[in-house]
């Protein structure tokens, strides 16, 4: 199989590492954290205007038809500077729940100012006891003459303190774990009735509880029917974190190879010592396997919904997942104290790599969901 890159493909992965590198100093990264925002609103505009917010919509929407593989590109050149911004939660997963479950006259009026970056969404699918279980909803929807009123709570919104739109999931029918009875439905985070609690997540970003007492919402797609589009786009969400993560692992093994180059203990150059090498060529090996498992993941991330399709990204989350751990690991044990400091580089690398094994599932509820499905074949 060629896994060379086209031209396009080539110019798309060129720009946002060019646009990462001129943006995205270390310094820069603590100012942006900081901020009341938590990123660069200034990156944010300059993703759209670059059309790298465009890339994975169809050509019809305003996009470039892009698949997981452009996809792809453009998140390890995002995860090679620990980019703040909540790329993949709008893009990705928000713009791809709409373009599956939403009407043309949905789509038109969201995903256009997705597309240019005029628009940032969030999605809200996690509650405080569903632990991974996309099924588990205890939000409820009920209608109200022709409106939807939707109460409950919701935890670890990535990018819903800036959010324009939130999607939330929540239960029209059924049992708290049914996967049938499940809805989404577009509120405005200004309505009456919705209150956030704002908090600094361990890796520098912000995210938001969500608190909605009958929250006025537009109902995307059919009532009860949307935890099939859920799990399909979480996968394809799953496919773009497996490559941030990639860039994040890319940079952080430089940055220690970098280090043992230059460091020195009794007049020698650390990286002179042999099990120091050995330690290195393992984190340089966890690299290259999660390298390939974040390929076979943007390959397959928009095939048609099916069980093989589960497994391959239940099995790359679980792979890249135990890589990044890894990493970032070894990272700081070859790098000593510094590795645990706020103003070095490197501890960053290694918070948002750990951040990334529980974004949709850890070893453990990835390496169990796979054992099902082989059960099931």
């Amino acid at each position: 199989m060629d896994f060379k890159l086209t031209e396009e493909q080539q110019m798309l992965q060129e720009t946002a590492q060019r646009l990462v590198r001129d943006t995205y100093s270390f310094e820069k990264r603590q100012e942006f954290s900081a901020s009341d925002a938590g990123f660069s609103r200034e990156f944010w505009q300059q993703l759209g205007e670059l059309g790298l917010t465009a890339v994975p919509f169809s050509e019809e929407l305003g996009g470039f038809g892009g698949s997981g593989v452009e996809t792809m590109l453009i998140m390890e050149q995002l995860g090679s500077g620990i980019c703040l911004e909540p790329y993949m939660e709008s893009v990705i997963l928000a713009g791809g729940l709409i373009s599956q479950l939403g009407n043309a006259a949905q789509q038109e009026e969201l995903l256009g100012g997705i597309a240019t970056g005029e628009l940032q969404a969030a999605v809200a699918l996690e509650e405080p006891g569903s632990h991974y279980n996309l099924a588990h909803v205890e939000t409820t929807a009920r209608q109200n003459g022709g409106d939807w009123l939707i109460s409950g709570r919701k935890g670890v919104v990535i990018g819903g303190q800036t959010a324009g739109k939130i999607l939330v999931s929540a239960r029209t029918a059924g049992d708290v774990r049914d996967q049938q009875g499940i809805s989404l439905f577009v509120i405005d985070p200004a309505a009456a009735g919705v209150s956030r609690r704002v908090y600094a997540t361990m890796d520098g970003r912000k995210g938001c509880e969500l608190f909605l007492d009958n929250v006025k919402g537009e109902l995307l797609g059919n009532a009860g029917d949307a935890y099939d589009a859920i799990r399909y786009q979480s996968g394809r969400a799953i496919a773009a974190l497996c490559g941030e993560a990639v860039g994040a692992m890319r940079t952080l093994c430089d940055l220690t190879l970098d280090y043992l180059k230059t460091r020195k203990q009794f007049g020698v150059v650390i990286g002179k010592f042999q099990v120091l090498q050995h330690r290195m060529v393992d984190m340089v090996s966890e690299l290259e396997r999660a390298t390939s498992m974040a390929t076979l993941a943007a390959c397959l991330a928009d095939d048609e919904d099916s069980a093989e399709r589960t497994a391959k990204l239940t099995a790359a989350k679980f792979v890249i997942n135990k890589a990044g751990r890894y990493v970032a690991e070894q990272a700081i044990q070859l790098h000593g104290g510094i590795a645990m400091t706020w103003e070095y580089n490197g501890a960053h690398y290694a918070k948002r790599l750990v951040m990334i094994s529980h974004q949709f599932g850890d070893d453990d509820h990835h390496l169990e969901a796979y054992a099902d499905q082989l059960s099931l074949a």
